[in-house]
């Protein structure tokens, strides 16, 4: 009977069953979290080498380097974007409910002061981005290197024609043994998940989250607004009911929301995005780059914090300063890692340029985990709607094509 519930069933129950048992049984469902992490750590096992294999084959495989600078072309645009709006509407909600009002401050810890001092200017970037040793960068995990190293792999490969056709088979051949590799350790998602929100709710308890309510409410219904605005917008330009893809991909923001993230949903993402038919290579391309460039959540998290804090604090920024602030978290996100957590870093490096007292990261992070799992969700969805819009603006599959594959029905056995 069970092996007939459904994969999003089984993940909502083990969130329910997961809240509970953190609620009641505080002590040992922290020390439950090994099992989460152990679930995370096969996640990121498939990232990279199907990262690699999708790209190389996308990039490889389309020949047309001139089609390929207009694919990446047209994605950089929706991004930023996309990025901007989600940048000032953070700005917006932060002045219009005043989250950080009637807020006591509280003293950083040791630990949460720590890891203030990573912020890497414009140039840092630049550099970072080119991989001085590939290994190195995918035993970090760092993705933006990995997939400039897959693009310009899969551009070589291209260009040197037949004799790289062992290379492509031996890439096809990973992609299909990652994707299958997924299948597996997505049955055990439910019991990560179990682990993750147990873990969290244990730890954070109910009544430490009453305080910050109104930070989290604020987080959560600004990029309830924001997907709304992006899926219209796109909707529209395009004619195609675009929030059907809710449910196609339901599984994949399931888990992406109870593990706080990103890379942990995007096997699953690549997969339910080529079988509404977007073509594999534009799927190997914009969504891996998106990660890197297009992590809408974090961006407009990482401004809501900073004014939370401004607000906490009673530090007056002017209109010139926050307008620069989101400038520097639009440069200073690109290439964030799609980890819990990895936004305290952007907020507490930019944050401190404008005079934003430390102590208020050690206020955000006991509420962070719970925030991080709904812009990780955006981040996700985000992404995916991009790779669609592209792919039709591309030409490469028509309104009509995504209207019938939208109204299919897509079961959880058909993974």
């Amino acid at each position: 009977m069970f092996k007939k519930i459904g994969l999003t069933s089984k993940i909502s129950f083990a969130l329910v069953a997961g809240a509970l048992f953190g609620h009641f049984f505080p002590d040992w469902a922290v020390s439950l979290k090994f099992i989460g992490d152990m679930f995370l750590n096969l996640i990121k096992l498939i990232v990279v080498p199907l990262i690699f294999s999708t790209l190389v084959i996308g990039i490889a495989g389309t020949g047309d380097f001139k089609k390929l600078g207009k694919l990446g072309l047209k994605a950089i645009i929706f991004f930023e974007i996309a990025t901007t709006i989600a940048l000032f509407l953070g700005l917006v909600a932060a002045h219009l409910l005043q989250p950080g009002a009637g807020v006591t401050p509280m003293q950083a810890s040791g630990s949460a002061l720590a890891i203030a001092d990573k912020h890497l200017s414009m140039l840092d970037f630049l550099v970072n981005i080119v991989p001085a040793n590939i290994v190195a960068a995918m035993a970090k995990g760092d993705m933006l290197q990995i997939v400039v190293f897959s693009v310009l792999f899969g551009v070589a490969a291209a260009a040197v024609g037949r004799k790289s056709e062992p290379v492509m088979n031996l890439c096809n051949g990973v992609a299909e043994v990652m994707f299958k590799f997924t299948h597996f350790v997505m049955r055990l998602a439910p019991y990560g998940v179990f682990s993750f929100i147990a873990f969290t709710v244990g730890q954070n308890g109910i009544k430490m989250l009453l305080p910050l309510f109104k930070l989290v409410g604020s987080l959560y219904l600004s990029i309830a607004v924001f997907l709304i605005l992006l899926v219209f917008l796109c909707s529209m330009i395009m004619r195609v009911n675009l929030f059907k893809l809710c449910r196609v991909l339901r599984e994949a923001i399931l888990l992406a929301f109870t593990t706080a993230s990103s890379e942990a949903a995007l096997p699953m993402t690549m997969e339910r995005l080529e079988k509404i038919g977007i073509p594999k290579f534009i799927v190997s391309f914009v969504l891996p780059v998106g990660y890197s460039f297009n992590l809408c959540g974090s961006t407009l998290y990482c401004t809501l914090a900073a004014m939370f804090i401004a607000q906490v604090y009673q530090v007056d920024l002017t209109w010139q300063s926050q307008l620069f602030m989101c400038f520097m978290f639009a440069l200073s996100s690109k290439g964030i890692a799609g980890v819990p957590g990895a936004s305290i870093m952007i907020i507490a490096g930019t944050g401190a340029a404008f005079g934003l007292p430390l102590e208020g990261i050690a206020l955000i992070m006991g509420v962070d985990r719970i925030m991080d799992m709904a812009r990780t969700v955006c981040n996700l969805f985000g992404n995916a709607v991009a790779t669609v819009y592209v792919a039709h603006w591309e030409k490469e599959i028509s309104s009509a094509q995504l209207r019938v594959a939208l109204d299919k029905k897509y079961l959880d056995n058909d993974m």
